[in-house]
């Protein structure tokens, strides 16, 4: 294995491979089990691409709550096996295979019933615990306590004390959802396999009824390429539909799309040592603990809009502010929010009229010759869904494959991390940075911070912060383009970074500072620069002027006030 590099030669490079051979296996999809499947599927030594519209998860897998969780609620739901699999993949994702971008999280089940509440409540969080602890896994994450009133409120002093007459406190674990996403590519590349982004297919091949292929479009460049597949997996979540409407084939199952807002605060605006879970009419509603920042969410909604940029309304954000004001001591207003993100939810039709109630489970399929389909599921489960859908597609091939092995394959930047925490303070005395930059830095790139640390050394101006963005330096807008697939300005600020919802001005102060630092490496001259910062901006306002409207029709057309970025 090699660590690869991201940047613009590679996927040029990559793609121009792809179109010169036959795969064993073509992914289509770059989101988390687009991602996931094209590690199984390279790591069990096929050949394999993997192709992308847009960004690396520039869909739901960006737009996440950032759990790394079983789900509590799918116990109660007595959904036992979803929620023993995802504990599972909650323990590996911890101790092996990304302890730098999963760490466990504490959360607060504030009890407003005294006697059978907790019994109930205390009942579900122990059984929790048990499943964790029994999928092999479950070692590292503290155990779940009662509280309580009064050692609950000192927990979390900003809940009222008539919200509550004590509490539970279990963990979990959360990642940045986006991160995670990209390094999955990025392992992917450096077993081999050729990966691009921005990179649209706008057709299938076939011989017969077989789908023997792919016709893409380099959305960057231009021009369409022919790559040739003996089998192809549709990994692209929301959009399975229309990507099977691309075959012809309307499929065996059918995703219907539930829209999840969130919202992010400073830290100060609630004051609470652990994250807060809350029932609502609906569903739960969580408080997220988040660097300097809580992100509260999430809606369940029924979305059948726009499906690239959907829209959270101004009745999503009171939806959400009516419900966690109803246990704080302050309430937050409009003014204390700093970002606001909508995503789409990928559920299998059909259960039920309710989006809540649709299912969580994933589903495979052959649904043409040479097509298997993979949809549903939950983030946390995307290495199993990445399994399965490589198992079927091995069904196709005419020679013997390797098991999948992705249980022992931790992904870049996992190696050496724990080793690099413990010499954080050595770090941060060898290369004069604080020692909370080396702890940020490590907690995003784990033992690959040696290459930032490594731009920084070589170009001393790069270790400075952002200026109106503080909480990250130079280098790392540096690196996402020359090391991390960013091909844009949005892709920085909204998933390499979260500048775009950790800043009250939603990164527009840091725009032009970025594309800068991004434009040596990608080749922009001035007026790709001034283009990629006008529209970054027109996104935020777009999106601004979707916050503002009263339900989703009118959300939905304010945002497409702003379209997607093209090279000029």
């Amino acid at each position: 294995m090699r660590t690869t590099n991201l940047g613009p030669a590679q996927r040029a490079e990559d793609l121009a491979a792809m179109a010169e051979q036959e795969l064993d296996i073509l992914v289509v999809g770059g989101g988390v089990v687009g991602t996931g499947t094209a590690l199984d599927s390279v790591t069990r030594g096929l050949t394999t691409g993997l192709v992308e519209a847009r960004d690396w998860a520039s869909g739901t897998s960006s737009r996440s709550s950032k759990l790394i969780h079983g789900g509590l609620r799918y116990l109660e739901m007595l959904d036992f096996g979803l929620v023993r699999e995802a504990l599972k993949e909650r323990g590996l994702l911890l101790q092996r295979l990304a302890p730098h971008l999963v760490r466990p999280v504490p959360f607060l089940y504030p009890l407003q019933r005294r006697g059978w509440e907790r019994l109930y409540a205390g009942t579900g969080v122990a059984l929790y615990d048990a499943m964790s602890v029994s999928s092999g896994h479950g070692r590292g994450l503290p155990v779940h306590r009662h509280l309580t009133r009064k050692r609950a409120l000192q927990s979390a002093p900003s809940l009222r004390k008539d919200a509550l007459v004590g509490a539970l406190q279990y963990y979990d674990a959360q990642v940045d959802d986006a991160r995670l996403v990209m390094t999955l590519a990025r392992t992917a590349a450096s077993y081999g396999a050729l990966v691009a982004n921005r990179t649209r297919v706008v057709g299938f091949l076939r011989e017969g009824e077989r789908v023997v292929g792919a016709r893409v479009r380099d959305v960057e460049g231009g021009g369409e390429y022919e790559v040739r597949a003996r089998q192809v997996v549709n990994a692209t979540g929301v959009w399975t539909d229309d990507t099977q409407a691309l075959v012809g084939e309307r499929g065996q199952f059918h995703v219907r799309a539930s829209k999840g807002i969130h919202l992010v605060v400073p830290k100060d605006r609630i004051h609470s040592k652990s994250g807060l879970i809350l029932r609502t009419e609906k569903s739960v509603l969580f408080v997220i603990p988040w660097g300097r920042h809580w992100i509260i969410g999430t809606t369940d909604t029924d979305w059948d809009l726009d499906k690239a940029h959907p829209a959270a309304s101004s009745a999503d954000i009171d939806y959400l502010l009516e419900h966690v004001n109803a246990v704080l001591v302050t309430p937050l207003s409009r003014d204390d929010v700093e970002g606001v993100y909508a995503g789409l939810r990928p559920l299998l039709a059909g259960e039920s009229a309710a989006t809540s109630k649709l299912s969580r489970e994933h589903m495979v399929a052959h649904t043409a010759p040479g097509l298997v389909v993979v949809a549903g599921g939950k983030y946390t489960t995307y290495r199993v869904m990445a399994e399965d859908a490589v198992d079927e597609a091995v069904h196709g091939l005419d020679h013997s494959v390797a098991a999948c092995c992705t249980e022992e394959v931790p992904l870049l930047g996992a190696e050496g991390y724990r080793a690099l925490w413990n010499a954080r303070a050595r770090i941060a005395a060898r290369t004069g940075l604080h020692v909370a930059r080396v702890e940020h830095l490590l907690g995003r790139y784990g033992s690959l911070a040696e290459e930032v640390l490594a731009l920084i050394e070589e170009t001393p101006s790069l270790g400075a912060p952002l200026a109106a963005a503080d909480d990250y330096l130079r280098a790392e807008v540096v690196y996402a383009a020359t090391s991390e697939g960013a091909r844009h300005l949005d892709d920085v600020l909204t998933r390499r970074t979260r500048i775009s919802i950790e800043t009250f001005d939603r990164g527009t102060r840091s725009a032009r500072e970025a594309a800068e630092l991004m434009a040596p490496v990608l080749g922009w001259d001035e007026k790709q620069i001034d283009n990629e910062v006008e529209h970054y901006e027109k996104r935020v306002e777009a999106e601004r002027e979707s916050q503002r409207q009263p339900d989703d029709q009118t959300a939905d057309a304010a945002r497409l006030g702003a379209p997607d970025i093209v090279p000029l």
